[in-house]
């Protein structure tokens, strides 16, 4: 979904200000307002709103500072830049304790003023995004976390634990498994959770781009940097910065965030200034990240930084008695989406969700709920709308697959004595004790 336009208010008592401003802006793309005074101001955000305000200090009638009162009455949640000359930077100082986001001072520097409202907007945007997503967790966190009373339930105890701490935390589990819902639910009941939720795909990325995103970089740091860009351990002060894919994180960057985190400051790209930054820092892989320190592919010392609390999403076929209760939330929110009146599901319907190995997860499940929505033409969601209830299973021919199946049959023949069968197995017991959790292979 493409984000609306930042709306910018201008407010200045002196017309060539007003104009010069406005000029800058909109070249730059924002939707731009202006009001010659603190009156025409208030009249304006009331009929258009504001994302952002540039409230000049000094001005007949209503001043700068009894205008951003009144303004965060009417919208709370806009970002308020104070312009004043060199003899009130007291006076804006004093704005900034009343609630501005910044100030700056006459004569304008054009880049420095675009720079202030650039970064404004970034925070606009992350800080309007963490609202959406508070309201989607909010009503998605009961069906995706709580619903279980198992596997899941234990995950919730562990959100409810450590979310009120700054402790690093480290989620595993396969793709789709909910990995970063997780994630967000931990924001969302921390102490930061009115801060930004900035994201990180490390999988996705090179390494020469994952440095760009993650720490930022200055005008003509490289070929095609024509403008500063704040990275996202920058945008994440005083929020949550959550990295997914840790495990694909390259050793060189890994040095990187590893001094980010113990000295909390940081240099974009092409830069010489130290930037201090303070953050929480979430990550998620499906890798298992001891095994990828033992083969030398993550660094030690990174690893300990970062797991300090481990939560593991378990896979949709492990809790099974999860399947129909997330199936019926995903109906509910599909049929409100798409405006279908659908009372549920058949039996048959249940029993192929419940039989269904699922594994591409919780994703998995939402995607085959969703194409059952859009194919019904019933009052109730039948077994037929979904394509594995009426097509053989595929046999798993993976050499994980063969290699599980066989360790089970030998386990089995000597009744789960671990020592007996790893001599069987021709490998030592703690290879043996490492395959059964991979494979999740459990005494019965």
């Amino acid at each position: 979904m493409t984000m609306a336009p930042v709306r910018i208010l201008v407010v200045d008592d002196e017309q060539h200000v007003r104009q010069s401003l406005a000029a800058w802006f909109r070249e730059d793309g924002y939707e731009v307002n202006v009001a010659a005074g603190g009156r025409e101001a208030l009249a304006t955000l009331a009929r258009d709103g504001a994302d952002i305000l540039l409230v000049d200090i000094k001005m007949p009638g209503m001043d700068g500072l009894e205008l951003l009162r009144k303004a965060r009455e009417l919208a709370p949640d806009a970002t308020v830049i104070i312009m004043t000359a060199y003899a009130s930077v007291e006076t804006a100082v004093q704005a900034l304790k009343d609630g501005a986001y910044d100030y700056v001072v006459k004569p304008f520097d054009p880049d420095a003023v675009s720079g202030l409202v650039r970064k404004a907007a970034e925070r606009y945007a992350l800080l309007k995004e963490n609202r959406a997503l508070r309201e989607r967790l909010e009503s998605a966190a009961p069906a995706l976390i709580t619903a279980g009373q198992g596997r899941m339930r234990e995950v919730q105890e562990l959100v409810e634990r450590v979310a009120p701490t700054d402790t690093s935390v480290v989620i595993t589990g396969e793709s789709g498994t909910g990995k970063e819902l997780v994630a967000r639910l931990l924001h969302a009941h921390s102490s930061r959770r009115f801060g930004p939720f900035a994201v990180v795909n490390c999988g996705a990325l090179a390494e020469g781009l994952l440095e760009a995103e993650l720490f930022g970089h200055e005008r003509g740091a490289f070929t095609g940097a024509v403008a500063r860009h704040r990275g996202k351990v920058e945008l994440a002060h005083e929020g949550t910065l959550f990295l997914d894919e840790i495990g694909d994180v390259p050793a060189k960057v890994q040095v990187s965030l590893l001094r980010v985190l113990q000295e909390k400051t940081l240099m974009r790209v092409g830069g010489n200034t130290s930037i201090t930054v303070d953050f929480r820092l979430v990550t998620a892989t499906h890798r298992d990240l001891e095994a990828e320190v033992s083969s030398g592919r993550f660094r030690e010392d990174f690893f300990f930084r970062i797991n300090v609390f481990h939560i593991h999403v378990p896979a949709l076929r492990e809790r099974s008695e999860d399947v129909p209760l997330l199936a019926e939330h995903f109906l509910s929110q599909f049929a409100r989406q798409m405006n279908r009146r659908i009372d549920g599901f058949t039996s048959d319907a249940i029993a192929a969700l419940c039989a269904y190995p699922w594994p591409g997860n919780v994703r998995e499940l939402q995607n085959a709920i969703e194409r059952a929505v859009v194919m019904c033409r019933a009052n109730r969601i039948e077994a037929s709308l979904f394509p594995f209830a009426h097509a053989p299973a595929p046999e798993d021919l993976s050499i994980d697959a063969m290699e599980a199946a066989h360790i089970r049959k030998v386990l089995a023949s000597c009744g789960f004595n671990v020592t007996q069968a790893a001599g069987l197995l021709a490998i030592d017991r703690v290879t043996l004790y490492n395959k059964m959790k991979k494979y999740g292979i459990e005494r019965p």
